[in-house]
């Protein structure tokens, strides 16, 4: 503790900007000594009341880190802070929360459980209903206290909810449990656990050739009814939408373990398909202190504009939403497309407003 005592609460020492796995004893220490420093100021001999200083979650304190042996990037955050005040009107709430999340999960590793996001939420809209009102804003304060702490979220007692699943040419095998033929689990194929301890210690062996990540679920359900892992020697894995944390990091354990397989990514060519794509291959900003370990190094597999122009008639092209607009701006302008392109389609078609 007093090792702790002697640096800040922020670690702002540190030049990589990472979040740590800590056991629960670790990061009660860490909220231990953020809660000292703040009576600290409040007691000295000019009180004050300390601002949070987090790491800033925003796409100029973004950066891109490519592996020198794999072919992986991946989103991190480097040394640039924000703040969380109480006596700035803009962020004051915000600051609230923080402390509001900090204390709930304090308890939660005292009592050696956890939650879940949505669990999380329920408590905090019992306990404090005046600064809790959306799960939206219990998950951006779960954000900022992993920015303030350095430690991941599942450190903290937040377990993932997970709704991805995984079909195909895949043996598992939980501790002390039957091995899962994944191959056997009809359409609907196996649910991945949002225990993330527990598929770090999955038993895990296959034959196939291919890891496909399917965006729809009703397309892997297709898939797996049609037993395509039969005719292409593979695994299947959705997320059934936008990547769930749990689905992210089985994805990043299965390329682990099984190094060789080839990961190819089957998304609809929309914007909302190229920025799922792009979550599995290189995390979010938002998540940027632990996007290392959620990353996989994704192909991407399906149409391109000229399949679409040779294959679908004019007239069966829909026009883009202004929420499709606002993801193709924003991939447009991203600084990971801008260092991944190598010629061929990028994605300016969609200024066209269609597909």
């Amino acid at each position: 503790m007093g090792e702790l005592c002697r640096s800040t609460i922020f670690f702002s020492d540190q030049h990589l900007c990472y979040a740590d796995i800590l056991p629960p004893s670790q990061v009660r220490g860490r909220i231990e000594v953020a809660v000292l420093n703040f009576l600290k100021a409040l007691s000295s001999n000019s009180p004050s009341i300390s601002d949070l200083s987090l790491i800033s979650r925003n796409s100029s304190n973004s950066r891109v880190s490519r592996g020198l042996l794999t072919g992986d990037s991946w989103i991190f955050l480097s040394h640039s802070f924000c703040t969380r005040s109480l006596t700035r009107e803009n962020s004051s709430k915000s600051f609230i929360r923080v402390w509001k999340v900090m204390e709930m999960c304090y308890q939660i590793l005292v009592q050696e459980k956890r939650v879940t996001q949505r669990e999380l939420y329920y408590k905090l809209l019992c306990d404090s209903p005046d600064y809790f009102t959306s799960q939206l804003q219990v998950n951006r304060t779960i954000q900022d206290l992993v920015a303030l702490l350095r430690c991941s979220r599942y450190s903290l007692g937040i377990m993932a909810s997970s709704r991805g699943a995984i079909a195909g040419r895949l043996l598992l095998q939980e501790p002390n449990k039957e091995v899962v033929d994944c191959s056997t689990c009809g359409s609907s194929g196996y649910a991945i656990s949002g225990d993330l301890e527990l598929l770090e210690k999955l038993a895990m062996e296959t034959d196939a050739r291919y890891i496909i990540v399917v965006e729809k679920h009703a397309i892997f359900q297709r898939l797996a009814e049609d037993r395509v892992f039969n005719q292409i020697p593979c695994i299947l894995i959705t997320a059934k939408g936008f990547p769930d944390i749990a689905t992210r990091f089985l994805l990043h354990r299965m390329c682990r373990t099984f190094p060789n397989l080839p990961v190819l990514g089957l998304v609809d060519w929309n914007p909302a398909g190229l920025a799922i794509l792009c979550t599995f291959k290189f995390g979010s900003i938002g998540m940027g202190l632990e996007a290392y370990r959620y990353a996989c190094n994704v192909k991407w597999l399906g149409l391109r504009k000229d399949d679409i122009d040779q294959l679908v008639p004019e007239e069966s092209l829909v026009p883009l939403k202004p929420r499709d607009l606002q993801i193709a701006k924003s991939l447009m302008s991203s600084e990971i497309l801008q260092l991944q392109r190598r010629g061929g389609s990028n994605g300016s078609e969609w200024s066209k407003g269609r597909y």
